[in-house]
């Protein structure tokens, strides 16, 4: 089997993944994804493509993770792994998108608008 890439976003999150078959490691930017992200919930997002058709273990994967938060960088990688779980078969396709995972969350943060304090909040309005 050849090295299938893929790409997920989520806000300002990119991550470009390498994924292969092997003993089920996942390498993030040169660091072990349980070092990278180190709380379970984020583990468990990362791992739930894999989980939901039942490759975990199955393949190795190797990301580039850049730009937005732990959490946003998570989710990138997820909809990334499940792009790329298609890729290798098709039938991937109705399981993931059963579980809502073939989405791409399009919300991204509101810009500030001119003579406002942020995206929405003003300034305190003063009568006198």
């Amino acid at each position: 089997m050849e090295v299938i890439n893929a790409l997920g976003r989520r806000k300002t999150a990119v991550a470009r993944i390498f994924l292969k078959e092997g003993n089920g490691e996942i390498i993030v930017n040169d660091r072990d994804y349980k070092e990278y992200f180190p709380t379970g919930t984020l583990q468990y997002v990362v791992n739930q493509a894999l989980d939901v058709t039942g490759n975990l273990g199955k393949y190795n994967i190797k990301v580039n993770l850049d730009g937005g938060g732990i959490n946003g960088q998570a989710e990138a990688l997820r909809l990334a792994i499940a792009r790329a779980l298609v890729k290798i078969n098709e039938e991937n396709k109705t399981i993931l998108k059963a579980k809502s995972l073939m989405t791409r969350d399009p919300r991204m943060v509101e810009r500030k608008k001119p003579g406002q304090k942020k995206a929405r909040k003003r300034f305190q309005f003063s009568k006198r």
